[in-house]
């Protein structure tokens, strides 16, 4: 913390960015240090990779982000890239390596187990394995730097907490998230905002697309694992874009006899986003790195390349290993 709090004092110009297809930790994370760096006079800069869903519009995203493409302008001057919610470059490309070639300074920012594939991270970075989301250490590092709390700080680093927690579900038996939950709430934002637009902002395409998928539900290893392939023509048929499946693999878990879950997302022909899912009696994050992903132990992910059934093959063989040894 000591060291990255330095770097940060110690920069005036610093861009601020999180992984492809955001989600509610990197990008409340992402906000709040905005807010806090603005405070503290820094020229800022938000670049995300791609556009934010619109799930997060209550946190007014578009009035700070840009969205980098490859004829993107980047600021001329940058001396810090603060990265939140991963430690895996390869989710930013190719934003990153048009940052590297101004030759800033690195930190991500992060809860995800640092992955033995890649490079590790900058000597800057702080990570942060036992906290139940990323911006459980933004608020440390907010409280560090000393800047004064917001009610728009509090509710982005709020929207931070509940996500990644799913409304203090998983909270690593740690009293953490919600002790930065109740100190944040002092600030009088609308709470029931954050959670009907997090939980609750569900359309009827939403709903027929839920009601049609998980009818297709796959059950193997004896009923243990339950498996979905999602195409991108049923996303097309029900007008939904990539994130409005993101709590697919949720609504498997909820299944009393299932110990884990398997989500195949078609984004192109013959690219796919993969989901892993465990109730904590497997460790799923070996097999997202098998195959160039990460994540964490009980909910991991990655991207593949190839035909959807060789995909399934390996995926299952390897989820029904781990079953059976568990």
């Amino acid at each position: 913390m000591h060291k990255l709090t330095q770097l940060i004092q110690e920069s005036k110009h610093i861009v601020l960015s999180t992984h492809r297809q955001c989600d509610g930790d990197g990008l409340g994370s992402q906000l709040a240090m905005f807010y806090a760096l603005k405070k503290l006079k820094k020229t800022v800069h938000l670049i995300n990779v791609d556009a934010t869903p619109k799930k997060y519009k209550f946190l007014n995203p578009e009035k700070h982000i840009q969205i980098f493409e490859n004829d993107s302008r980047l600021p001329a001057e940058i001396d810090l890239v603060l990265i939140f919610d991963t430690n895996d470059y390869r989710l930013l490309e190719p934003l990153y390596q048009k940052l590297a070639e101004k030759k800033p300074k690195f930190a991500f920012v992060d809860h995800h187990p640092i992955l033995n594939i890649i490079p590790a991270p900058s000597e800057h970075s702080w990570i942060d394995v036992t906290a139940a989301s990323t911006g459980e250490i933004v608020f440390q590092l907010i409280e560090k730097l000393q800047v004064p709390w917001d009610a728009q700080m509090a509710k982005a680093i709020y929207t931070s907490v509940v996500f990644d927690t799913q409304l203090f579900r998983y909270v690593r038996n740690s009293p953490n998230s919600h002790l930065i939950a109740a100190q944040l709430l002092s600030q009088h934002f609308d709470i029931d905002e954050v959670h009907r637009y997090l939980f609750s902002h569900q359309t009827p395409e939403k709903m027929n697309f839920l009601a049609k998928a998980l009818q297709k539900i796959e059950y193997t290893c004896n009923g243990r694992l339950g498996l979905i392939r999602i195409q991108s023509k049923d996303l097309l048929y029900h007008h939904l874009d990539m994130d409005d499946t993101r709590d697919l693999i949720d609504f498997i878990m909820n299944i009393d006899q299932l110990d884990a879950a398997v989500v195949f997302r078609e984004d192109a022909p013959d690219v796919y986003k993969l989901s892993l899912r465990s109730k904590g009696k497997i460790n799923v994050l070996p097999i997202a790195e098998m195959v160039g992903g990460g994540g964490h132990f009980s909910a991991s992910g990655a991207y593949l390349n190839g035909k959807y059934e060789d995909l399934k093959l390996q995926i299952v063989n390897e989820m029904t290993k781990l079953l059976k040894s568990a």
